[in-house]
């Protein structure tokens, strides 16, 4: 099923909620007949219930919201923890040789990940503008998976049982900060640290299961920016696949409910791998970014100025 938290029109407090099949959405404390104050206490029960959730939310008779009395936040608002992997080989491969570098061999052999700004997430349709000193905004299509089930040391075999579900994220990037940034051998920081996009919504792993064969899941994803489609690809092409991540994260490391991890950049998934010339430009004022997974929906955010 799909969870979300949204913000009620006149709130000031986020809300879990459900999908019911009427396109309407249903608190999640209600549903599972206990406090849901934020997502993150609820996954650890929705991984275990999933099914069961969905046949409550078809026969409920209780008060609900339309999509138009609320906004979209991020499906799990402050995360614990944002790890953002670089697995998918394409991208690197093109990132790289643009720099003239090649492929490290380390990077065959290992996960690798850093931490971005879990405070900095934002959600579906929100405006989103460049960093200060930036003029070369980029979009970056990933997809997100969210922890259910916390852990530590966990067997890429036992990997999928801590997932509650997955959700879409646009991983903005500041191409002229990071390139500077990336000299000094850090990074990036301040190039990933305004604003990313995640959502609109998680849809649980049971939603997905007959796309996942072993350690391999098969969506598909792409990119659109003002109705043109710039980026193809497949969750199926990563490297490392999603259970080698996770197990990645947590080598001597607590994995905690609600922890996001990116899975890094789909090939073709940036204007940096495509390169500006060839996509009108880097993202503008007027701009609107769409990314859409295959099982999930399409995450839409709207580029704006920066404020004065």
């Amino acid at each position: 099923m799909r969870l979300a938290t949204i913000l009620p029109r006149g709130s000031a407090e986020p809300a879990p909620v459900a999908a019911a099949p009427d396109g309407t959405w249903i608190e999640l404390a209600g549903l599972i007949g206990r406090q849901a104050p934020r997502m993150k206490y609820a996954l650890p029960y929705v991984a275990l219930h999933g099914p069961h959730l969905a046949e409550r939310a078809a026969a409920w008779k209780g008060p609900r919201y339309r999509e138009s009395e609320f906004s979209f936040l991020p499906p799990v608002v402050k995360p614990p923890a944002f790890r953002d992997f670089y697995a998918f080989e394409q991208h690197v491969k093109t990132a790289r040789a643009q720099r003239g570098l090649e492929v490290p061999p380390a990077w065959h052999e290992i996960p690798v990940f850093y931490f971005s700004n879990h405070n900095a997430l934002v959600g579906h349709e929100a405006e989103v503008c460049a960093p200060t000193g930036s003029t070369e905004l980029d979009y970056e299509l990933e997809l997100g998976v969210v922890i259910g089930h916390g852990g530590r040391d966990i067997a890429p075999e036992r990997a999928w049982e801590h997932v509650a579900g997955f959700t879409i994220v646009n991983d903005f990037s500041a191409r002229d900060l990071q390139r500077k940034e990336m000299t000094v051998g850090l990074g990036p920081a301040k190039a990933k640290d305004f604003a990313t996009g995640v959502g609109p919504w998680l849809v649980t792993r049971d939603e997905v299961a007959d796309r996942i064969a072993g350690e391999k899941l098969s969506l598909a994803m792409s990119a659109r920016v003002n109705g043109r489609e710039l980026s193809s690809g497949n969750v199926e092409s990563l490297h490392h696949p999603i259970p080698r991540l996770i197990a990645q994260a947590s080598r001597d490391a607590e994995l905690f409910p609600g922890d996001l991890i990116g899975t890094g950049t789909v090939g073709t998934g940036c204007i940096l791998e495509l390169g500006p010339e060839n996509t009108g430009g880097w993202l503008k004022p007027g701009d609107t970014v769409e990314l859409a997974v295959e099982r999930i929906g399409v995450l839409r955010h709207h580029v704006v100025a920066r404020p004065t």
